[in-house]
């Protein structure tokens, strides 16, 4: 299950991060991964700015309660700023399933994407996901996210023309179990939607087995 989000930052906030990258330099990608032949893009390179954009987007990310109920974020690792240029793209690949947090390894349940660029400014690409025999497409508008699971099989398709820039980051779920996540996050969709048409005993039982499943089913603190 993967999940768009529109409106996640303001536009304010992606001209703001914008103008940030616009006055830092980019370095090749695959400086965090040197031996990731299938990496072709540009990636933010100055410890302060990428510290200063990575607490923007997370202080993002942590505002939307759509993110929150979908994600169950335990640990969400600093976001970066990524820039792909005519000719650059990313083949397909899986994430990585544990991830380096200073002295700390974090798990990569979801992987998630934040649009910086509008789609109108920039040709090719497209975040193609695998989905089995289907394939899916994403090319949203600046300020909109998707969500999607690390060990989905994805790629960034070539970009032709303009520059398509992404803030990029992975999430650590309390709810480790995907169709568990998935069963959750129905469940409080459900519960936000219809809970005040209910009669008020059922919504309180409803609630009861929304609590205790998530009780069951999540790790740590």
């Amino acid at each position: 299950m993967f999940k768009q989000i529109e409106g996640l930052l303001t536009s304010e906030e992606v001209a703001e991060l914008n103008r940030i990258a616009d006055s830092s330099e980019f370095v090749d990608g695959r400086v965090s991964n040197p031996h990731n032949q299938a990496k072709q893009n540009l990636q933010l390179h100055d410890p302060k700015v990428i510290d200063a954009t990575a607490r923007k987007l997370i202080d993002a990310l942590m505002r939307c309660e759509d993110f929150r109920n979908f994600a169950f974020p335990r640990v969400i690792a600093p976001p970066i700023i990524t820039a792909y240029r005519p000719g650059m793209k990313y083949g397909l690949h899986p994430d990585a399933a544990f991830m380096q947090l200073g002295k700390s390894l974090m798990r990569s349940d979801i992987s998630c994407t934040v649009f910086l660029s509008d789609p109108a400014s920039y040709d090719g690409g497209e975040l193609h996901i695998s989905l089995g025999e289907q394939d899916v497409l994403i090319k949203m508008p600046a300020g909109s996210v998707v969500l999607y699971p690390s060990n989905t099989l994805h790629q960034v398709r070539e970009v032709t023309r303009g520059e398509r820039r992404v803030g990029l980051t992975f999430i650590e779920s309390r709810i480790v179990d995907p169709d568990n996540r998935e069963l959750l996050y129905e469940l409080n969709e459900v519960a936000a939607l219809e809970g005040l048409n209910m009669d008020w005993e059922n919504y309180v039982r409803l609630q009861r087995v929304q609590m205790g499943l998530l009780r069951k089913w999540a790790v740590g603190s």
